[in-house]
C-alpha cells in the first residue's frame, strides 16, 4: 500500500537554492566557536595581556616620566596608556584569527569549517567577528586595570572615537591574522609575521612617543604605517588631543580594510593553502 508523499517534506531538487542568502545560523555557530575557543583559556587570552600592558606602562613612566613630564598637553602615562590598550587589542586580535585558522589546518580540522555550507564571505565574517570580540574584551580588561592602578588617568572623553579607530584596527589586524594562518603552514611562519611585521609596525607607530618629536624622516614613515592612524586616534578619544589628521586616518583604515577583506574573500574562495 503506497501513501502520497508529502511536498513539505521532500528534499528540494539538485541545484535549487536552500539558503538564498546569508546562513545566519552557520554564522553565528562559527562566531560562537571562535568566542569559546579562546574565552576557556580566558586568564591566558585576556587576562595575561592585561598585566603585560601594565607592566609596558609601570616600566616606561617610571624610565621617562621624569624627563618627558608632558606629550600633547597630557602627562607622560596618560598619553602612553590608550596607545597601550590599542596595541593588545590588536595584537590579540591578529593571533585570535591566525591562531584559529593555523591550529584547524595542523590538526586536519579545517575541513569542518570548509565542508559547512558557508560562503567565503561569511567564514571571513565569523573569523573577524571572534578576533574583534577577543580584542575589546582585552582592551576593557586594560582600560580596567589601569583605571584602578595608580599614577595614570584614562577617562574618555569621545567615545565614538574610541570605539571606530578601536574597532578599524581589530578589524585591520583580524583581516591580516586570517590571511597569515591561511599562508602559514606552521605556527614558525606565524611567529615570523609576529615578530618581523606586526611587532615593530606597532612599536613604531607612536604608541611611545609622539610623531611631532622625532625627525621629518622618521615622521614621514610613521604617517606611512597605518598603525600610526589607530593609535593616535583611539588616543585622542581620551585625551581629546590627536598627533595627526583624525579625517584622514579614518579614511586610510576603511580603505585599507576594504582592501584587505576583498584579498581575504578572494584567497579563501579559492581554497588555496586549505583544500587539497
Amino acid at each position: 500500500m503506497s501513501f502520497p508523499a508529502n511536498p513539505e517534506s521532500r528534499h528540494p531538487e539538485p541545484g535549487v537554492v536552500v539558503i538564498p542568502s546569508v546562513n545566519w545560523q552557520g554564522l553565528k555557530t562559527l562566531y560562537l566557536k571562535e568566542v569559546r575557543r579562546f574565552f576557556k583559556v580566558q586568564l591566558q587570552t585576556i587576562w595575561a595581556p592585561a598585566i603585560t600592558t601594565l607592566l609596558f606602562l609601570v616600566i616606561f613612566a617610571l624610565a621617562l616620566g621624569g624627563t618627558r613630564t608632558a606629550v600633547l598637553g597630557v602627562p607622560y602615562a596618560d598619553f602612553l596608556g590608550p596607545g597601550l590598550i590599542v596595541m593588545g587589542m590588536i595584537q590579540n586580535a591578529f593571533a585570535n584569527s591566525s591562531s584559529s585558522i593555523l591550529v584547524a589546518k595542523v590538526q586536519g580540522s579545517i575541513i569542518d569549517v570548509l565542508m559547512p555550507p558557508l560562503s567565503a564571505g561569511e567564514l571571513v565574517m565569523a573569523y573577524v567577528a571572534g578576533a574583534v570580540t577577543r580584542a575589546w574584551l582585552v582592551g576593557i580588561a586594560v582600560w580596567t586595570v589601569m583605571a584602578i592602578a595608580p599614577g595614570v588617568d584614562v577617562p574618555i572623553t569621545n567615545p565614538f572615537l574610541v570605539v571606530y579607530f578601536g574597532t578599524m584596527g581589530a578589524v585591520m589586524l583580524s583581516l591580516l591574522g586570517v590571511l597569515t594562518g591561511v599562508w602559514a603552514d606552521k605556527f614558525d611562519h606565524a611567529s615570523a609575521v609576529t615578530n618581523f611585521v606586526i611587532q615593530p609596525l606597532t612599536l613604531l607607530s607612536g604608541t611611545f612617543y609622539a610623531i611631532d618629536k622625532v625627525n621629518p624622516t622618521m615622521a614621514m614613515i610613521s604617517h606611512a604605517n597605518p598603525f600610526f592612524y589607530i593609535i593616535d586616534g583611539f588616543r585622542s578619544g581620551f585625551i581629546g588631543t590627536a598627533d595627526g589628521l583624525l579625517v584622514q586616518g579614518a579614511v586610510v583604515l576603511a580603505l585599507v580594510n576594504v582592501t584587505l577583506w576583498a584579498v581575504c574573500y578572494r584567497v579563501i574562495r579559492s581554497g588555496w593553502r586549505l583544500k587539497a
